[in-house]
């Protein structure tokens, strides 16, 4: 696989995020329907945050039962990342996260959160094409492309009761989300590096917690415990559905 199909392959993972956004241009605003819309999120990133943390603790658990001196590196390189990803936006949100702003800038945060996860996919999809391994390379962009399409929904909750979301705004979060597959797809096939690896999903791992305390707020604030009930499980089921589905193609 060349570079240039690789690549191509690798931004047609991350655009596949811009599926879910248009809902938040749907006018149906019930306090049982945002409830519902913001659970579906919460549903998603956690699950997300299951895939992130487990993939990014792996190395360093294989690397202690190998016995190998470098595992305490990578165990850091984890704390680090996930610290500078949770605490970052922590005092992010207490400086700017207030006012009638405050619903598109977390639509912003969800999807940086998101970008940072995907850059970790792209650098597989990279790295597994630069190796040769073409079915395992295509598996990838398929599973993916899944996981971004759903992700989607994650990023649209925050603005399913604002007026007026353009167009151009949701161009920008989907191109602050999925661009990073991109990116990390050209990083992959250039240059492989499981620090650089781990270090993203840390960071995503942090952010992510971070983005899901926002949204558990806002949820109390809509009430509807049994709509949000729904969602939670909603997301998350639909997260594992994508998963497995991902494996059962082999990936």
């Amino acid at each position: 696989m060349t570079f240039l199909q690789t690549v191509i392959l690798g931004g047609l993972a991350g655009v596949t995020i811009f599926l879910g956004l248009p809902v938040a241009r749907l006018r149906l605003a019930s306090r049982q329907y945002l409830s519902l819309l913001n659970a579906f999120a919460i549903g998603i990133l956690l699950f997300l945050f299951i895939e992130v943390m487990e993939h990014a603790i792996a190395p360093v658990e294989e690397a202690l039962e190998e016995g190998e001196p470098g595992f305490l590196v990578l165990l850091m390189i984890v704390a680090v990342g996930f610290g500078a990803g949770l605490l970052s936006l922590v005092y992010y949100g207490q400086r700017f996260m207030r006012g009638s702003e405050s619903a598109r800038r977390l639509a912003i945060l969800i999807a940086a959160g998101i970008g940072l996860h995907n850059f970790s996919e792209g650098l597989a999809i990279g790295s597994s094409a630069h190796a040769g391994e073409m079915a395992l390379a295509l598996t990838l962009v398929v599973g993916f492309g899944l996981h971004n399409a759903t992700e989607g929904f994650g990023i649209a909750a925050p603005l399913a009761d604002e007026k007026n979301v353009s167009w151009g705004f949701l161009a920008l979060c989907a191109l602050i989300a999925g661009g990073p597959t991109f990116l990390g797809t050209v990083v992959g096939f250039t240059y492989t590096s499981e620090v650089l690896s781990i270090l993203f999903l840390a960071l995503a791992g942090g952010a992510i917690i971070y983005v899901v305390n926002e949204l558990f707020g806002a949820g109390r604030k809509l009430g509807a415990p049994a709509w949000a009930g729904w969602g939670i499980t909603a997301g998350i089921l639909l997260g594992f559905t994508t998963e497995f589905i991902l494996e059962a193609l082999g990936g």
